[in-house]
């Protein structure tokens, strides 16, 4: 059996600690020995290898130990080994190996995955690089809510309620702030970032796919191996006759606006619904929820809906759930909407009307036909576990796909479908335990089943809802709105859902979200041990609410 000598650069590297895991991830490699790596200043690694290890194998060892690596020779990895994965076989040549379309979340974790395994890299973007989240999404939208936050303690300390709201508050400088804060993390996060991977070529333009590996930009022909698709959403409207003639805020605009109307109604009560009407109500909007479904926030568990309810109306917020539209006309400077309560005819007038029903793929007039990309009914591509389209070659991940509508998801599975386009691993994209937030105050955070679902997949349940009146930290804080419920499996004992409504909700959740992914049972979450005057404590309470009545527990006491 003969052996060669492969030498690499790697990037990653700050300490004597950092060689020693490159070390000792390259020696973990089937048929590798003898890795050396001269200090972790040098930024170079040795390792001496059998005929048959592929040099792929040695770059993914190093990327999983959180480093990056590339042979020192400035060859692609490729050029040394193909690798097959699926039906398409990585070629040889010195062109662009993987294309991400796409410059958001996804399209970025994808590009930078690619390029730490040691490929080449083309992200392409035809809009503003940075996608939904920094520039229109959680970035300005948490900006805002975060600052009316501020305005509504002043307002409600000062006023007593919510008149003269509007005339105290200078709404022109809040999204000032608000889109300085975006281009700043744009900057930071995108446009700098893309300056520390000089593999990744960036590409302004839109793309269309021609053939099932060929791309067309700005006139030019590329043939990349892989392609990732990473396009995102955007806002979607119900098809309700008369409503674009009447005109309409989307998510997007209604942050753009620099004059406050006097009041609004928000069709849609989903996360972007309620966190916008909250905006809004706390600016000194009056302000209309009008929902579909028979609850606000319908799909997070059904207690913590309504009680979410309960305190956006003590804000003076409307909610009318069970509205199906029918009709939107404009008469004058005010919008009108009617529709059907039940059997009732109903109608709700604002000066503005922002509709929050949901985002829809944005993959029109992309050429997938062409690439043999099959779409779903709302215009999502179809990926399977591995986020592999019906095109082998073509993989696809965040909002593009229907799944998920999360900038964390979104990340996970662009990095996740890199990996396996490049290196055919077959990594499993896997979200059942991911928690998720509404940034309403208090907000909802959620991760497993909720009540409903739990029984309805036939489990034999005991559930625990604690107050959160019973958190001393939340006792000390002077806020006890909301509460926290936790759902199990009688028969094992095991955890299957969290819900929490709470000031500070998407602070907690994690540990809940960590249980779930771990089969953490509840006997288990008990023995642990939480600080004192935190929120996360709880959750401990809740814990031990399942067999416990906490309000005879001592300070710590379990």
């Amino acid at each position: 059996m003969t052996s060669q000598k492969i030498e690499f650069d790697v990037q990653g590297m700050t300490c004597d600690s950092c060689a020693a895991h490159v070390q000792k991830a390259l020696n973990a490699v089937p048929g590798a020995s003898k890795a050396e790596v001269p200090g972790w200043e040098s930024g170079k690694a040795t390792v001496e290898v059998e005929d048959g290890v592929k040099t792929e194998e040695l770059i993914q060892a190093v990327a999983k130990a959180g480093y990056s690596a590339a042979p020192a020779s400035g060859e692609s990895p490729i050029s040394q080994t193909s690798k097959k994965s699926g039906e398409m076989v990585l070629n040889s040549g010195p062109g662009i190996h993987l294309m991400v379309i796409g410059g958001g979340s996804a399209g970025f974790a994808a590009a930078i995955k690619g390029a730490e395994l040691g490929y080449k890299v083309a992200l392409v973007e035809g809009g503003t690089i940075g996608g939904t989240c920094v520039n229109i999404g959680c970035v300005p939208s948490k900006a805002l809510i975060r600052s009316m936050e501020h305005y509504h303690l002043f307002a409600e300390q000062r006023f007593q309620g919510v008149h003269n709201r509007q005339a105290s508050l200078n709404w022109k400088e809040v999204v000032a702030s608000k889109n300085e804060l975006v281009e700043e993390l744009r900057q930071a996060k995108y446009r700098d970032v893309l300056q520390g991977y000089p593999d990744v070529q960036y590409i302004e333009g839109y793309a269309r796919l021609t053939a099932e590996t060929k791309v067309e930009i700005n006139g030019k022909t590329y043939s990349p191996d892989r392609i990732i698709i990473t396009t995102g959403a955007q806002p979607w409207a119900p098809p309700i006759p008369g409503l674009e003639e009447a005109g309409y805020l989307t998510s997007t605009t209604a942050m753009e606006l620099t004059e406050l109307p006097e009041s609004m109604i928000v069709l849609g009560a989903n996360a972007v619904g309620l966190e916008q009407a909250q905006i809004y109500s706390r600016a000194g909007v009056k302000v209309t929820i009008l929902e579909l479904m028979p609850e606000i926030a319908p799909f997070e568990d059904l207690e913590i809906s309504r009680s979410l309810a309960a305190y956006l109306e003590e804000e003076n917020i409307e909610i009318q759930a069970g509205f199906s539209a029918q009709k939107v006309k404009r008469n004058s400077d005010r919008i009108e909407i009617s529709g059907l309560i039940g059997d009732k005819q109903s109608s709700f007038s604002a000066e503005a009307l922002l509709v929050a029903t949901g985002r829809r793929p944005n993959t029109s007039g992309m050429g997938l036909d062409d690439a043999a990309v099959e779409l779903g009914q709302k215009g999502e591509i179809l990926v399977s576990e591995t986020r592999q389209s019906t095109n082998p070659a073509v993989y696809a991940a965040g909002d593009v796909t229907g799944q998920d509508m999360f900038v964390y998801t979104a990340a996970y599975g662009g990095s996740l479908a890199a990996e396996n386009a490049l290196l055919g691993s077959g990594l499993i994209y896997q979200t059942d335990y991911i928690a998720r937030v509404t940034f309403t105050d208090p907000q909802i955070a959620s991760a497993g089943l909720t009540e409903d679902q739990a029984r309805e997949a036939g489990y034999n349940l005991k559930i625990s809802s604690l107050p959160m009146s019973y958190v001393p930290r939340a006792l000390a804080a002077r806020d006890t709105r909301g509460l926290v419920k936790l759902i199990a499996d009688a028969d094992t004992d095991k955890l299957l859902g969290a819900h929490i409504l709470a000031p500070e909700g998407g602070e907690i959740i994690q540990l809940a979200s960590l249980a779930l992914k771990m089969g953490l049972t509840v006997s288990q979450l008990r023995e642990m041990i939480f600080p004192y005057l935190t929120n996360g404590e709880a959750l401990k309470l809740a814990v031990l609410a399942f067999d416990k009545d906490v309000a005879k527990l001592s300070c710590c006491a379990g």
